[in-house]
């Protein structure tokens, strides 16, 4: 007998457009049995209103559980602001799609595993762009996409227009995330809009952080996940820049060298 878990987990699974082949695989449930499901024919233990009760009603989704995501979530989180955004298309399905340098390959990766953890079962897509700013014939960035009707839910600072051009703000599951995970944040935010540099003066170098956003709300929201760890910043128009020695060393082991 199938417990009501692994009944959820193959709607959820099947609504971001897993078949029945992969939702065995991935379960361990015989593909006839996961047939039946997808088919309407429930075990009979599963009471309906039980199975009510475990949707979303705004996605259709399972309901979610905010609390138990997986930490990178916090990760692909900063991705989003930085350099992510939302598309709806048909069905109400909608189109996660993250831009990176392509030059990057690590953080695509590591981008894209993100996403698999966060939005099991629902498949990454990667498509190399040119760049409109360089005239050049090869690509050098790379959308990293996946579709789902949950994404909305999971990134609710999607709506019309463009983030610099409309409040962004966390949710208070979203905040309680990144008390918990304020480096991982960091991280997302540096991989998309940020990087590290050589500061120069008389006589004197030094390494230094930098990150820029055209939305007054990212970059707040980048500086308040630097108050959690203690790490000072100053600023420029559009830029936060972290500069002080020990400061550099912390984002140092929790972002690292972009590649």
């Amino acid at each position: 007998m199938h417990s009501q878990e692994t009944v959820n987990a193959a709607l959820l699974l099947a609504s971001d457009g897993a078949n029945a082949c992969v939702i065995s695989r991935l379960l361990g449930v015989p593909r006839t049995t996961v047939r039946d499901w997808l088919q309407g024919r429930l075990p009979r233990h599963i009471a309906s209103r039980n199975q009510a009760a475990t949707v979303c009603e705004k996605c259709g989704h399972r309901a979610h559980s905010y609390p138990d995501l997986p930490e990178v979530y916090v990760y692909l989180l900063g991705l989003y602001l930085g350099d992510g955004c939302l598309s709806e298309h048909r069905r109400d399905v909608f189109r996660l799609r993250v831009y990176l340098d392509l030059r990057y390959r690590s953080i695509i990766a590591e981008c894209a595993a993100a996403i698999r953890s966060v939005m099991p079962g629902s498949k990454v897509h990667l498509l190399e762009r040119r760049s409109n700013l360089v005239d050049r014939p090869e690509p050098s960035n790379v959308e990293v996409s996946s579709f789902s009707k949950a994404w909305p839910c999971l990134l609710p600072q999607h709506g019309p227009g463009r983030k610099h051009l409309r409040p962004i703000v966390l949710s208070e599951w979203q905040n309680a995330l990144v008390r918990q995970h304020p480096g991982l944040l960091l991280r997302g935010l540096i991989h998309s809009d940020g990087w590290r540099f050589i500061n120069t003066g008389t006589n004197w170098t030094c390494p230094r952080y930098s990150f820029s956003n055209r939305s007054n709300d990212i970059r707040r929201i980048f500086c308040d996940a630097c108050d959690l760890l203690n790490l000072r910043y100053t600023f420029a128009p559009r830029t936060v820049y972290v500069s002080r020695m020990a400061d550099v060393a912390v984002l140092d082991d929790l972002v690292g060298p972009k590649r």
